[in-house]
């Protein structure tokens, strides 16, 4: 029998006959991608309405941008109330409840974006607007990865979990892929002024239409919490109260991941233009071929993580970005090349974290709690040190100490890879139930 046979063969919480994994597969991450092209079209096109929406401080041409970026950091604080409430619903209600409204909140909030007004036409309205947008969005993708983790890693089979876990960041990648190649496509379409001007709100509008898409596709997804309507369900802080070891394990092993994801798929081409003078235009281009790269070494390092474990891969991961953080960043120049070498040289390095992420989180708290367990501490470091980077880089060459930035990202690394040394293999355990 091949093993997408076995996949369809096993048997629902219950025993009802579930869909095959690969249709429970592509109900998660269709979804999740559709959520994450929301989240990072602000992230690719700050640039470009950051004057629209913040108006200038006296002689410095970095404040809207500083302005812009502040914004996606307060989105992600609101991550971690996404995370410990969506993340109760779907250990109280069921993982397909809690995937349904993320879904609705992050199409909503796109929207909302999309109809921002102009700081010129309403003054102070139009950065409230765009704050309200992004504490909806930080609501929904707190609660996305709660609820979509433990839905990929309870639905996969034996010996699959670390495979199924790649896929949380293979469909995150794709969303941000697809919103890279937007805003290129648009940065190529459209002068800089149509861009300035309402290019930008045509990325926002398209996400909120994927939103809809998103949301039919998962109605076919099959439920994995195997008591959903059972009179015991957990309160909403049980799983910080009952399990603080695991809740602080999550954090540190977290921290340097994040700092590290997001300095290299989110932040690299604003630090390749603000450090190098790097081309708008280019720094996108590198970032959509980046992406792709970054898409397919998933699968292999989750297969891998199945073989041989996911204590060796994150040691690799974290190590490797203690030792290299700082000489990568550091040959970043004004040349296509460059750029394109460094991100791709992180990548690789950074498929240790992110392939094997979802099965690490997963496997340290019992099913009864997972979803809220993983989600209020993974989404609290996130917004810690993830959702700050695009900031803090930008905040460290304002202040004329641009060369700190890369020492940061190797501190929080390391301080990963301690964790890291600590942590019991579980490639081989069964998932607790």
């Amino acid at each position: 029998m091949s093993h997408a046979e076995n996949i369809a063969e096993d048997r629902a919480p219950g025993g009802a006959r579930p869909p095959s994994r690969v249709r429970q597969l592509a109900a998660a991450s269709i979804g999740n991608a559709v959520e994450w092209y929301d989240w990072y079209a602000y992230s690719f096109l700050a640039v470009y309405f950051a004057e629209q929406v913040f108006p200038k401080g006296a002689g410095n041409s970095l404040v809207p941008l500083l302005s812009t970026f502040a914004v996606f950091a307060v989105g992600f604080f609101m991550r971690p109330v996404g995370g410990l409430l969506m993340g109760a619903i779907a250990d109280r209600h069921g993982r397909r409840t809690a995937l349904t409204l993320t879904i609705l909140l992050m199409g909503g909030g796109s929207l909302l974006v999309a109809l921002t007004p102009t700081y010129k036409a309403t003054g102070v309205l139009a950065p409230l607007v765009l704050v309200l947008a992004r504490l909806v969005q930080g609501l929904s993708v707190g609660g996305e990865f709660a609820a979509s983790t433990t839905f990929l890693v309870e639905s996969a089979g034996p010996g699959r979990r670390g495979l199924f876990s790649s896929f949380q960041y293979v469909s995150t990648t794709a969303g941000q892929l697809l919103a890279s190649a937007t805003a290129a496509l648009l940065a190529a379409l459209l002068t800089e002024q149509q861009m300035g001007e309402w290019g930008w709100r045509v990325a926002f509008l398209i996400g909120a239409l994927l939103s809809l898409l998103g949301l039919w596709i998962r109605r076919g997804a099959q439920e994995t919490l195997s008591d959903v309507r059972g009179a015991d369900r957990p309160g909403l802080f049980e799983a910080l109260r009952r399990h603080p070891r695991q809740s602080l394990l999550i954090c540190g092993i977290t921290a340097g991941g994040t700092i590290a994801y997001y300095t290299w798929t989110t932040y690299l081409p604003t630090y390749a233009q603000v450090n190098a003078g790097f081309d708008k235009g280019e720094a996108l281009t590198v970032g959509t071929l980046s992406l792709i790269f970054f898409a397919l070494l998933q699968p292999l390092g989750g297969l891998l993580s199945d073989r041989i474990g996911r204590k060796p891969l994150l040691l690799g991961f974290s190590l490797g970005f203690a030792v290299l953080a700082v000489p990568l960043l550091h040959l970043v120049t004004d040349t296509f090349v460059s750029l394109l070498l460094v991100q791709c040289a992180g990548m690789v390095l950074l498929t240790g974290y992110t392939s094997v992420a979802a099965a690490v989180n997963a496997e340290v708290f019992p099913a009864r709690v997972r979803a809220a367990g993983i989600g209020f501490p993974y989404s609290l470091t996130v917004a810690l040190f993830g959702g700050t980077a695009p900031y803090v880089g930008t905040w460290f060459k304002q202040a004329g100490h641009a060369d700190l930035f890369p020492w940061y990202v190797a501190a929080l690394c390391l301080l990963s890879f301690l964790v890291y040394l600590t942590l019991p293999e579980t490639s081989r355990q069964e998932l607790e139930k």
